[in-house]
């Protein structure tokens, strides 16, 4: 089966459409409001209304941005909800970045370890240093 073409990845579904609204405290983050509408452009009822949070948390190699969803009917109970669920993103983030972490430190060739044109390769002295015969 062949990979899908970048259009054919990148066609929109006109069912699926959102109106977004985006509202912010100016301080903690932002919360997006995504009203489902029809493909006219009319609120989509048989469709529920979504909540997606954001914000950035600071790390040693700058701002890292964070999004999550919201549980709640209302832009006030998505608000209610935004802190526990910031705090759940990050943990998850720090998770992955944890995993990826353990991931590339055990593909790291460590000289003296042997590996590609390691020691104990033809012309290579257990130094890694090359000699010419």
């Amino acid at each position: 089966m062949s990979e899908p073409s970048i259009r054919e990845q990148l066609e929109m579904d006109p069912n699926g459409l959102y109106h977004e609204e985006q509202f912010s405290d100016q301080r903690a983050g932002q919360i997006r409001k995504l009203t489902p509408v029809t493909p006219e452009g009319a609120v989509d009822s048989s469709r529920p209304v979504m909540f997606v949070g954001s914000t950035q948390v600071m790390t040693p190699a700058g701002a890292l941005p964070l999004s999550f969803e919201l549980p709640g009917e209302t832009i006030g109970e998505a608000a209610k909800h935004f802190a526990e669920e910031a705090e759940k993103a990050i943990e998850r983030t720090m998770e992955e970045l944890k995993r990826m972490q353990r991931e590339a430190q055990s593909s790291i060739v460590v000289p003296g370890q042997g590996g590609p044109g390691g020691p104990g390769m033809p012309g290579q002295d257990p130094m890694g240093k090359i000699q010419l015969k």
